[in-house]
């Protein structure tokens, strides 16, 4: 029986996965805002804030995490096909690859909270 304070090969798997899906959707909304295709003064680089306090909590393997970001992915997945109906060109490039990077984040969240919680109900029977 394997004990849910040590992830089995899966769950760190899909937490690797998430973490580089997180990593990269970091990055790519900092270079968005700031170099490829900026608004303004390049304030709404912030928005990558909350994804950046997401990290610690995934690398200690915080269920409560997971949860939150899963759900703070929608408010990303809704500026991504704003923008992608609304800019053209670069912006509209951009906005296409938020919204990959979100549905693929939300779909490695989705299916490592789902592991990490079978795993729970198998060590408590």
């Amino acid at each position: 029986m394997v004990s849910p304070a040590v992830p089995d090969a899966v769950v760190r798997q899909t937490r690797a996965l998430a973490l580089a899906a997180l990593i990269a959707l970091i990055v790519q909304g900092v270079a968005w805002e700031l170099w490829i295709a900026p608004t303004g003064s390049g304030t709404l680089a912030l928005k990558v804030l909350p994804l950046v306090a997401a990290v610690p909590g995934m690398l200690r393997h915080r269920l409560y995490t997971f949860r939150w970001l899963s759900m703070v992915l929608w408010l990303y997945v809704t500026e991504a096909l704003v923008r992608s109906t609304s800019e053209h060109g670069a912006g509209q490039a951009m906005a296409v690859v938020e919204l990959v990077l979100c549905i693929l984040l939300f779909t490695f969240c989705s299916l490592y909270v789902r592991r990490r919680l079978r795993g729970v109900k198998k060590a408590a029977a």
